[in-house]
């Protein structure tokens, strides 16, 4: 059993879908499930919509609405000239779902309606590449992740039920698979109450590692636009390398530091099961990638992973006192409560700094409560180098030009908090 991830690279034309199919046709013996993202930037587009529709922008809502509408059915036009085929009807149907819930105003959570929104985008491409590789002669069948990966009600961001899942799993989706080529959906799941949940966002990873762990796979291989894990991102560096193995340790450690190839939640459902990870590029499939296993090798060469739009919190007890448990106990609650993740951190005496993503609604409101029992001072607009496996070559390389507001080191990863000189107040 091999379970394949496609991402929304890989999909984002009619041109992807067939070059998916052709990577399907290599592996004519093997059972396959195949795991697939929302097409493109549809993600993006499927959020901006939401954000409209919440704000009670009717015209803007329906307008990128047909926007969706015209970039699938453009795809569709492509791969099924023959406009009599039936997966027509199923994507306009998969639609009016959307179509009927905008036609009114929002009056349940705005969470909840995210994820009933943004989750048609993987409806509709998984749709899509199943009636297309049936088409092109393989015998595949579309899946309903929803039916299998059980989650709890936490919108945006559900938690896996991991008993009921490997249960529905094994007992619904295996003896499938023993026939058919399965087609399935990353990023969602479904409740209990059969509402749908999304599994944080880039979660099409995740999903197929929870597939491939409750399916005792062979393996999981994802599919990207990129020849394996490089040891930097190749929009931040002019030379990058391959990483030809990675232990799961350092593959977990560069995920959870925002390595974009892996998503963080990724490794920890196969490792636990020993699942090989290969990281192969969808553009030259027939290319080595990167093989993620229990492999205890360090990395060949220092890796960098880049994250911009940084904002640095620096907390102060108001009485000046010492920050001490109770206080990081407080502070952790409320970012908790603000689903905000803290990227890095570093505690003194007096103060704790921690760098996150921008994002200027929920800073606002986490500041504003900080405030009530802290003093609260923040920098926006920085960067964050995370480099693994460091040494002073590799920190005076990316720090050219920059002034350094923190830097936490351990005995392999050093981050650095830093800002451009040339944009410095």
């Amino acid at each position: 059993m091999l379970v394949f991830k496609f991402g929304g690279a890989s999909v984002k034309d009619a041109e992807g879908v067939i070059n998916l199919a052709q990577i399907v046709k290599r592996y004519p013996k093997e059972k396959l499930l195949i795991v697939v993202s929302a097409m493109g930037k549809m993600t993006n587009k499927l959020e901006a919509l939401t954000r409209a529709y919440l704000h009670g922008e009717e015209e803007e809502t329906h307008q990128l609405f047909e926007e969706v509408k015209a970039y699938h059915f453009g795809i569709l036009e492509k791969l099924f000239p023959d406009h009599q085929h039936p997966v027509y009807n199923d994507i306009a149907n998969s639609f009016v779902e959307v179509d009927w819930l905008i036609e009114e105003a929002p009056d349940d959570a705005p969470d909840y309606i995210y994820d009933q929104i943004v989750s048609i985008g993987e409806i509709v491409s998984t749709k899509i590449v199943a009636a297309y590789l049936s088409l092109d002669g393989s015998n595949a069948k579309w899946l309903d992740a929803r039916n299998f990966i059980q989650t709890d009600n936490n919108y945006r961001e559900g938690n896996v039920n991991w008993e009921k899942t490997e249960q529905e799993i094994q007992h619904n989706l295996a003896p499938v698979l023993e026939h058919q080529i399965g087609v399935t959906q990353g990023f969602i799941g479904g409740t209990s109450e059969n509402f749908t949940t999304t599994l944080g966002r880039e979660g099409s990873d995740y999903s197929a590692a929870i597939f491939a762990s409750c399916l005792n796979a062979q393996s999981l291989t994802i599919w990207k636009d990129v020849p394996g894990v490089l040891n930097a991102d190749p929009k931040w560096f002019d030379e990058t390398e391959r990483i030809p193995q990675l232990s799961y340790h350092d593959a977990i450690e560069l995920a959870y530091y925002g390595a974009t190839v892996i998503h963080p939640k990724t490794i920890k459902p196969i490792q636990n099961k020993n699942i090989p990870l290969y990281v192969r590029s969808f553009l030259h499939p027939e290319a080595e990638g990167t093989d993620i296993t229990a492999s205890e090798n360090q990395l060949p060469v220092p890796s960098f992973i880049f994250k911009v739009q940084q904002v640095l919190i620096s907390i102060f007890p108001k009485d000046f006192s010492f920050i001490i448990e109770e206080n990081l106990s407080d502070i952790f609650s409320l970012f908790h409560n603000h689903k905000v993740k803290i990227n890095t951190m570093l505690n003194s005496a007096i103060s704790f700094s921690v760098s996150i993503d921008e994002d200027p609604e929920k800073l606002q409101k986490l500041i504003e409560e900080l405030s009530v029992h802290y003093k609260v001072k923040y920098n926006t607009g920085l960067e964050l180098v995370t480099i693994r496996y460091y040494n002073q070559q590799t920190i005076d390389r990316v720090t050219v030009n920059k002034n350094i507001l923190l830097e936490v080191k351990s005995r392999h990863t050093c981050q650095i908090v830093m800002k451009d000189q040339t944009t410095a107040a």
